[in-house]
């Protein structure tokens, strides 16, 4: 998988979860940037991923992420 196809997939899956279909997502998107995301939603997004990529993030990697960029590197090492 690409980079941009995971990047597009991070993209879907925050549509959903924000209940926002215009929301667009960048590597610099942070989650000042984003209407709605805090602690409860982070949950809920990260669960997201990790079902739909079949992964499990460690804490300390979700505790470390400063941006979309950075969360789907963490992505792309777990599923190449």
């Amino acid at each position: 998988m690409e980079r941009e196809d995971v990047l597009a997939k991070v993209t879907e899956i925050a549509r959903d979860v924000f209940d926002d279909e215009e929301l667009e997502l960048t590597d610099e998107t942070v989650a000042a940037d984003v209407d709605g995301w805090d602690s409860l939603t982070h949950l809920s997004l990260m669960n997201e991923i990790e079902i739909e990529f079949d992964i499990k993030f460690e804490m300390k990697e979700v505790q470390a992420l400063g941006n979309v960029g950075e969360l789907v590197n963490v992505i792309l090492s777990r599923i190449s």
